[in-house]
């Protein structure tokens, strides 16, 4: 399995916090934790960029890519850095970095996400205003 592909800088970076009860058995941050960090600072990316339609993603998750470099912990504050490295015609690949209390890194991703049309359950061009905002936010 490759690594992500996580650049060194990433456009945006977004406080979260774990809670106490994410820690698994082994009183470490359960992995599919990780997960929901990447999807709220996917939700606030977006809602930043006043891309969220009627409360919804206007794409889904169609595959992640996660290496775990450092146990991470329930009950601290986070910080998730992300940014949009490719945008195709019905797709686009976000890059996570997962930074503990002390700045160490817990874990990085990479997600390839599909534009999604939901009356027909099937993948749809991206809108050139969603493209835009993108595009504007990733250049600086």
């Amino acid at each position: 399995m490759t690594d992500p592909n996580v650049p060194e800088s990433l456009s945006t970076c977004v406080s979260l916090r774990t809670r106490w009860c994410d820690e698994d058995n082994q009183a470490v941050l359960n992995n599919a934790v990780y997960m929901t960090l990447f999807e709220e600072g996917r939700r606030a990316y977006f809602e930043e960029l006043g891309l969220i339609e009627h409360n919804r993603f206007p794409f889904l998750l169609a595959q992640t890519n996660v290496r775990f470099l450092r146990p991470g912990m329930g009950g601290v504050a986070v910080d998730l850095e992300l940014g949009t490295t490719h945008l195709g015609e019905t797709s686009f690949t976000q890059a996570y970095r997962l930074r503990g209390p002390g700045g160490e890194v817990w874990a990085e991703a990479e997600a390839r996400l599909v534009c999604y049309e939901p009356s027909t359950g099937k993948s749809r061009p991206m809108d050139e205003g969603f493209r835009s905002a993108i595009t504007n936010r990733e250049r600086g």
